[in-house]
């Protein structure tokens, strides 16, 4: 038996572990949920015996009709959480030898595997809020005399967005996108709890906070942290997201945004994890997402 086969009939056996815990492993049909099936070895399929279904260890979740082997996924997430300031996808493509464009849907699958596995209680405690602007670059002419003040609204490309983040002290960050960040107060309230004392900069925006929650503002012209108060640890985030952007992905805007922002919130949150205990949250997120419907194949989102 070759080293080939056993590593992929590990990697197989580590699926099942993860995604029926509450089996020991054992099949549960993705279908009917029936716990009885049988398996067809030379297919390395499972057939349940009440509905007659054929699955794998994959199906019904984010990696359904999967063409990777089971060990390259694998690797995939064990080198995706490698990264601390995220990975891009055409280092991955090249480190698992594949075509980057499966490298760039392996990684957008993670990214929403773990957007779905975060939780959805609201914050609480001392919450830090703010904003921070993301892509519209508009390139500088050549020649000073043709260059613009590109401050101005119509020499903007209307393209650029804001990550608004609300920061729990010692707990977790939670992203949402807007085209400006006085629309990311509306954000706040449905995110934030009420007995929540949240601390803000001095945009004019913010004062809304006030009707709602206990606040504490800081004037960063005067001081980074005054009073107990200070928004340090959500600026320090937005620094991980920048190094993300300058330094890893070069462009994070756009419609993908929100995802890489959302992995950036979960890699802050879990800094302090090791590295084998992040890959065991990303294997048990993409276990437990349903099938994704942005980054099937186009022939299959309408199934």
């Amino acid at each position: 038996m070759s080293q080939h086969f056993l590593l992929s009939a590990a990697a197989r056996e580590t699926f099942k572990a993860v995604r029926w815990a509450s089996t020991e492993g054992e099949p549960v049909c993705s279908k009917c949920g029936c716990v009885e099936a049988y398996e067809i070895a030379t297919r390395q399929i499972f057939k349940c015996k009440g509905c007659l279904a054929q699955f794998s260890v994959t199906s019904g979740t984010i990696f359904a009709s999967r063409k990777l082997p089971i060990r390259d996924i694998l690797a995939a997430i064990a080198i995706f959480v490698n990264g601390a300031k995220g990975y891009s996808a055409l280092q991955l493509s090249r480190d698992l030898d594949v075509q980057y464009k499966t490298a760039f849907v392996m990684a957008h699958k993670l990214r929403e595997a773990i957007a779905l596995s975060r939780s959805a209680e609201k914050l609480d405690g001392v919450v830090e809020v703010d904003g921070a602007y993301f892509g519209g670059y508009v390139k500088p002419e050549n020649k000073k005399a043709d260059r613009v003040d590109r401050r101005l609204s119509e020499n903007q490309s209307g393209k650029r967005q804001v990550v608004i983040a609300m920061r729990e002290r010692e707990g977790r960050t939670v992203t949402g996108i807007t085209r400006t960040e006085a629309q990311g107060v509306s954000l706040v309230a449905p995110m934030v709890a009420a007995s929540a004392t949240v601390h803000a900069d001095e945009a004019s925006h913010w004062d809304a906070l006030h009707a709602r929650f206990a606040t504490k503002r800081i004037n960063h012209s005067e001081a980074y942290s005054q009073d107990g108060a200070c928004t340090n640890q959500v600026e320090s985030f937005f620094s991980r997201l920048r190094r993300a952007e300058v330094g890893t992905h070069h462009h994070i805007a756009g419609k993908y945004l929100a995802a890489y922002a959302s992995e950036m919130a979960w890699r802050e949150d879990n800094r302090r994890v090791s590295n084998g205990g992040q890959f065991a949250q990303v294997v048990g997120a993409a276990m437990a997402a349903p099938v994704s419907r942005q980054w099937k194949g186009y022939w299959q989102r309408a199934a």
